[in-house]
């Protein structure tokens, strides 16, 4: 009797780059791993190819395609990468005319009508939302065409109509979501600002309960907040860290810290544990403020690096974009954080219809006074499903996707031009760095001390600065070696051992 042969899915990341967040490291897709696991329970043989992290061009992609077969190709897309994504399942329709595409992520979810308008999309499908059961369910139910359409979350274009299936409830315990860490080729993923690093990732939770206008997450998860508890993410952590030789962590959740005693209690564990690790957050200011009493865990637990979102130093500004902080919340939480010897990285939003040169300027002296370590001074990006879209349509000059990567400006503000934006990004990143490089071998802490050093040489080293550096006639590399030389002659090298848990308890 013949064996029926298994199905196979594919899940690759979109080939885009922009210079930016890959600087720091390569990192793991980690969505990929939830759905590979749905994938696989429900009988397919899946492949991760992460074409993103291995830089891999159209030629090679084909290639890969052409070599390994499969039935399904999966990809996801924020508005950025979603040329590139659309682009994956022209590839794969090119090689494999009968396989099916299928597309998740906050851009398709939201963009589907625009999606689907066109006739010759090679897109079949999207899953909206959260993506992990609507997905088992999708490939159990793939034979039969009428029950597959039925999947909740699932989005196509069937008559010449599109028709939207009803979104599922949000999974109210993420602790019973599978994973499967197995699918990842582990050796690729590094941290490049600390010396021997394996870089993974995992959520703590998902979702964020407040209602920033120019931020898609919200809107993605209704709003709401769920967490997982602290015993699996340990448990979780300890597998990572003892079966791949984890031992950088990046919390992919844009609001690990929301309540305060399961993380606290969290922090507790991770420090009873002997594993020696590094940790990468990201978090609002007024919970930084509010955990002063026991920030010192923070670091003890291995938390090296904490990105928190300032955005604006205007406070009329901050208000606008309904970000409820202060910024004097904003000043005390990046003051902490240097207090207790993490690094401290904020980003300052420039661009609104109403900027003008006075306001930028008001905005980097601001952005110096708080003296963050690592600022990120970023074009305003108004997401094409935002409710801060709306308000500023008239004034969006830029309609090529790839280019709403919060570097380029889109908008055009009533005083000024794309490209006087553009300029006083690159002045503002200019003004800031070149005085900091000189005071960085002052630094006290030597994990901290090499830690911006390393991360100031590639930060100058990246595309997306060389780029915009160039139009001020200015070579970044050249400026920061003449800055280091100027003032040490050499780089420290990373001390050998620097385990966290090495340091004080206050």
């Amino acid at each position: 009797m013949e064996t029926k042969r298994r199905r196979k899915i594919i899940f690759v990341t979109p080939h885009y780059h922009c210079g930016v967040v890959e600087v720091a490291g390569t990192w793991p897709p980690l969505g990929f791993v939830y759905l590979g696991a749905q994938a696989k329970k429900a009988g397919w043989d899946v492949e991760v190819y992460d074409v993103m992290s291995l830089h891999h061009k159209p030629k090679q992609i084909k290639k890969h395609f052409k070599e390994n077969p499969f039935d399904v190709m999966a990809t996801t897309a924020i508005t950025p990468t979603y040329l590139d994504a659309l682009e994956l399942c022209e590839f794969a329709k090119e090689i494999y005319p009968e396989c099916t595409t299928l597309m998740g992520g906050v851009h398709p979810t939201f963009s589907y009508k625009e999606i689907f308008e066109d006739e010759n999309s090679p897109l079949d499908y999207i899953i909206a939302g959260e993506g992990e059961l609507p997905l088992f369910n999708f490939l159990s139910n793939f034979e039969d065409k009428k029950l597959r359409h039925k999947t909740s979350n699932l989005f196509f274009k069937e008559d010449g109509q599109i028709k939207l299936n009803p979104l599922r409830a949000l999974v109210e315990d993420l602790d019973t979501l599978e994973t499967d860490f197995s699918l990842l080729d582990w050796s690729i993923y590094k941290y490049h600002v600390i010396d021997d690093s394996r870089l993974g990732a995992i959520s703590t939770s998902r979702g964020c309960t407040f209602g920033c206008t120019f931020c898609s997450q919200q809107r993605f998860w209704n709003t709401t907040w769920r967490g997982r508890k602290p015993e699996a993410i340990l448990a979780e952590l300890e597998h990572l860290y003892k079966t791949f030789d984890i031992n950088v962590f990046l919390f992919t959740d844009e609001y690990p810290t929301l309540e305060q005693d399961r993380w606290e209690k969290l922090l507790d564990l991770i420090i009873a544990s002997p594993m020696e690790i590094y940790i990468l957050i990201e978090t609002r200011v007024e919970d930084i403020v509010r955990d002063e009493a026991f920030l010192w865990k923070y670091r003890k637990a291995g938390i090296v690096h904490v990105y928190v979102g300032a955005e604006a130093t205007d406070q009329e500004i901050l208000d606008k974009i309904n970000k409820e902080i202060t910024v004097d919340d904003s000043r005390r939480a990046i003051e902490l954080i240097s207090e207790h010897d993490m690094l401290s990285e904020t980003s300052f939003v420039l661009g609104f219809a109403e900027e003008t040169a006075e306001s930028i300027e008001r905005t980097f002296e601001q952005a110096k006074a708080m003296n963050p370590d690592f600022a990120h001074f970023l074009a305003i990006t108004p997401w094409p499903y935002s409710e801060f879209y709306k308000e500023v349509k008239d004034k969006i000059e830029i309609y090529d996707y790839r280019q709403y990567n919060l570097i380029e400006p889109i908008i055009k503000p009533d005083n000024m031009t794309l490209r006087d934006i553009d300029l006083a990004i690159i002045n503002c990143y200019r003004k800031f760095y070149m005085p900091k490089m000189a005071g960085f071998y002052s630094v006290k802490d030597e994990f901290k001390k090499t830690y911006l050093i390393k991360s100031m040489k590639l930060i100058m080293k990246s595309s997306f600065l060389i780029k915009k550096f160039a139009k001020l006639g200015i070579n970044p590399v050249e400026m920061m070696e003449k800055m280091f030389k100027k003032n040490k002659g050499k780089h420290p090298q990373m001390p050998p051992e620097m385990p966290p848990h090495s340091h004080s308890d206050s």
